[in-house]
């Protein structure tokens, strides 16, 4: 195998930028990095929010914590990304607008930071002896029919093409695309918890399906893709879906759920490989890797250093017609673990299973 195409073993003795960094995934692959790599260099905390970075620091003091770096910037500031960049190895950008209804109604900002930001930092990585980029996407990147998944679908392909003019230097750029973050700000988890406060669930669409991944499978996923990724590939992992029902009656079964109707920019059911992907991905076992065209190593010399295999043609990875799902009981258990707003699942978790809908629903699921 080419030299270019060897791992990084180690995040030991080296520095990391991490933009978007004050997060929930932020926090969790910092808490994570810390914990793997006590002799990392730098690990640089870059965001333009100054309340979630000293809110951030109690939890992760520099002062217990000599490596890690706050660092006040917006990647839509190219010069600042620069200097951000100084000494720096590994970037993984998390930096993101993020909210469906918020980029429907304010478009151009959501393209200011995740195109035109994501671009920055791309040219900033050129210049400044980077080795590692990898970039954050989501599922509704895939054939996206919102402006949020088309912003991402234009990062998506900047990181990969930005392979196409790297030369010589040893830097390789990769994506990682994943669905729902369980517990994640602003998602459906939180949302739910806080409505069962009401005494009412409201459910946009009873048929909706969507992924399910926890914050540290998405953090073990970032940090396979530094090691091991050869540059140019969007990586997928395996995970299971859920149906919104099943969510709700996992939370609040004793709530009524109205049906308010699917929210604009909202798919029925979420999907990560498209059909017209298939004939670029491979199986990699725990994960799947849509490859590029024309990059500098073949379809045959990346499968066979990663022992994978290629999918079938046609094949397509969606919510809906993903094989594995989680049921109402493993989904409690999960939010229990997962979720911090979720005290009452800890606290008696068969509580609301007594609710006779409840057994109902737990003996079909």
């Amino acid at each position: 195998m080419p030299p270019v195409h060897s791992p990084l073993h180690s995040l030991d003795n080296t520095s990391i930028l991490l933009t978007g960094g004050t997060g929930s995934f932020g926090k969790a692959f910092v808490r994570t990095v810390l914990a793997r790599y006590p002799n990392i260099r730098r690990l640089v905390i870059f965001s333009r929010d100054e309340l979630k970075q000293f809110e951030m620091a109690q939890e992760f003091p520099p002062s217990r914590h000599p490596a890690l770096r706050y660092f006040i910037g917006d990647v839509r500031d190219e010069r600042r990304v620069r200097r951000a960049l100084e000494g720096i190895d590994v970037v993984v950008h998390a930096a993101a607008l993020k909210q469906v209804p918020t980029a429907e109604y304010n478009p151009f900002e959501c393209i200011k930071t995740n195109v035109l930001g994501a671009q920055n930092l791309i040219e900033a990585c050129l210049d400044s002896g980077v080795r590692r980029v990898v970039a954050l996407s989501t599922d509704k990147a895939a054939a996206p029919i919102n402006l949020y998944g088309a912003t991402k679908l234009c990062s998506d392909k900047l990181f990969v093409a930005a392979n196409n003019i790297k030369g010589s230097r040893d830097l390789r750029l990769s994506v990682v695309r994943y669905g729902n973050v369980m517990g994640s700000r602003g998602s459906v988890i939180p949302f739910f918890l806080e409505k069962r406060k009401t005494g009412v669930l409201p459910i946009t669409d009873p048929e909706m399906t969507r992924f399910n991944i926890t914050l540290q499978e998405g953090v073990d996923m970032v940090l396979w893709s530094i090691q091991h990724a050869w540059g140019g590939e969007i990586l997928v992992p395996k995970i299971p879906s859920y149906r919104i029902m099943d969510l709700a009656n996992a939370i609040a079964p004793e709530c009524p759920h109205p049906v308010v109707g699917v929210r604009p920019g909202e798919k029925l059911h979420e999907e990560m490989i498209t059909s017209s992907d298939s004939y670029n991905t491979v199986d990699l076992g725990r994960y799947y890797a849509i490859l590029p065209n024309g990059a500098e190593y073949s379809f045959d010399e990346y499968a066979s250093g990663h022992e994978a295999t290629r999918v079938p043609a046609g094949f397509c990875y969606n919510s809906g017609t993903n094989p594995q799902f989680l049921s109402v009981p493993e989904l409690r258990e999960l939010i229990a673990e997962q979720v911090e707003s979720a005290e009452f699942l800890r606290a008696d978790p068969g509580r609301d299973s007594r609710h006779p809908h409840f057994t109902e629903l737990k003996t079909v699921a």
